[in-house]
């Protein structure tokens, strides 16, 4: 079962515990523990490409360029080859495979799904082609193959609940596969349509090693330590590497055999087969690479993409009511094939109030009251939930309380749960979700009057 800190808002969520709703929400729980998801970030992450220059066995990153330049989320980019660099970028909210010509520094989109969202681009070894992970809005989630020239797009496996995935060959898959809540190490040889699993508890970075008939991940299985491994896809025998940065979540290769491997605005390099222990390759004091998440290297180790959350220039407000009073009105949007409503009262009493319903398939899911109200030269905002019939979920005095952290013209920042103003007649309401391995999901949900 899902699991969330009652500090943490559920509201979107709780009601998969109802009977009525058990089938869909089996299905939907599953999307929500995934990083993917990946998905999308309150914060704006860019994705920035960089030359590689290497002189005596050291390496130099260069000619810093901003490649995705988008409002919102960009990340998870990849190689196509030398010249083309792919990546997730969300446009009219939902999220496509965006194109990216080094040469002529221009931007364009492979695909545009109406009905799902693409995330982790790869191009299929030998052909013209990508595979990426698709995430539909009834919540099916399938690694769909899309032609590189037209976008016309296929499902290469759909009997795996796939994170994030590697190529071995262009018939053979290694990917980070959701079970019971955490990720396992599975290969999957498309010819037959046979799929095994090595190993469970594993992280999202999964690599061809360099000059070798292997795949590296990174094994969970220690909670103290995280460990990278190789797999060799057709044994399935896994040997130890190196161990991460601590708690480091994304690596990469060069084609020397160096690991890289970011954390907040440093870059580690190692290479196993020299190095006793992680140096550091660069830190950045660039306001727009202070938080690092993802980086790769082109196949032949001249170029580095990295994603970085691009900082908030937007004031800082005081803790009032009435600088959030942009949030009243009646919003109305969609989750998980059912229709939000969420009523917002005008500033009164030092307090804001809220009702909000879930409705699927011309039923009530369940009921919530929320407030935000002024406190000790702060704000908070507090809920319960309450079943159909007004039977409430949490104890008599228990209520599920979300700590302010910042106010901006544009954002209403609680801890766990965000409000960015879109428009006079559109927002969006950003939830952490927090799984058992300390990753941090965000999930967006857009709403409008």
């Amino acid at each position: 079962m899902l699991k969330v800190n009652s500090k943490y808002r559920i509201d979107f969520f709780i009601f998969i515990s109802l009977k009525k709703q058990k089938k869909l929400m089996k299905l939907k729980l599953k999307f929500l523990f995934l990083l993917i998801p990946i998905a999308t970030y309150s914060q704006n992450t860019e994705v920035f490409l960089f030359d590689i220059n290497s002189k005596n066995n050291e390496i130099e990153l260069n000619n810093k360029r901003n490649i995705s330049n988008n409002d919102g989320y960009d990340n998870q980019p990849s190689f196509y080859n030398d010249n083309i660099i792919l990546f997730a970028s969300t446009r009219n909210n939902q999220t496509d495979i965006a194109k990216y010509n080094v040469r002529d520094k221009t931007v364009t989109y492979l695909n545009n799904t109406p009905n799902g969202s693409e995330y982790s681009p790869l191009k299929i070894p030998n052909q013209k082609a990508v595979s990426a992970i698709r995430l539909d809005t009834d919540g099916k989630q399938f690694l769909y193959r899309y032609d590189f020239e037209t976008g016309e797009n296929k499902i290469l496996i759909n009997n795996l609940i796939i994170g994030y995935h590697t190529w071995y060959n262009n018939e053979t898959v290694v990917s980070s596969v959701l079970e019971d809540e955490l990720l396992s190490l599975y290969v999957t040889h498309l010819k037959n349509n046979n799929s095994y699993k090595f190993q469970q508890k594993i992280g999202r970075s999964l690599h061809k090693i360099p000059n070798s008939n292997l795949v590296s991940y990174i094994s969970k299985a220690k909670d103290s330590v995280w460990e990278i491994k190789s797999v060799n896809p057709n044994t399935g025998e896994t040997k130890f590497i190196v161990n991460t940065i601590s708690k480091a979540e994304d690596m990469c290769w060069l084609i020397n055999g160096t690991i890289l491997m970011p954390k907040g605005n440093t870059i580690y390099k190692i290479n196993p087969k020299t190095d006793k222990n992680w140096t550091v390759l660069m830190t950045f004091n660039d306001k727009d690479l202070q938080n690092i998440t993802r980086l790769i290297t082109n196949e032949i180790g001249t170029q580095l993409c990295l994603v970085s959350e691009a900082e908030n220039n937007d004031l800082k407000l005081e803790p009032k009511l009435e600088n959030i009073k942009w949030i009243a009105g009646n919003w109305k949007g969609e989750a998980f094939g059912g229709q939000t409503e969420e009523n917002w009262s005008e500033p009164l009493g030092d307090s804001m109030m809220a009702t909000f319903k879930l409705v699927n398939n011309g039923t009530v899911s369940f009921y919530e009251i929320e407030i935000i109200r002024e406190l000790e030269n702060t704000l908070i905002l507090q809920l319960k939930h309450f079943n159909s019939d007004l039977k409430g979920w949490e104890t008599k005095d228990e209520t599920i309380d979300f700590p302010l952290k910042e106010i901006t013209s544009t954002k209403v920042i609680f801890e766990g749960m965000t409000f960015e103003k879109i428009s006079e007649t559109e927002m969006n309401v950003y939830v952490d979700i927090h799984n058992e391995d300390g990753t941090i999901n965000k999930i967006k949900f857009n709403y409008k009057k």
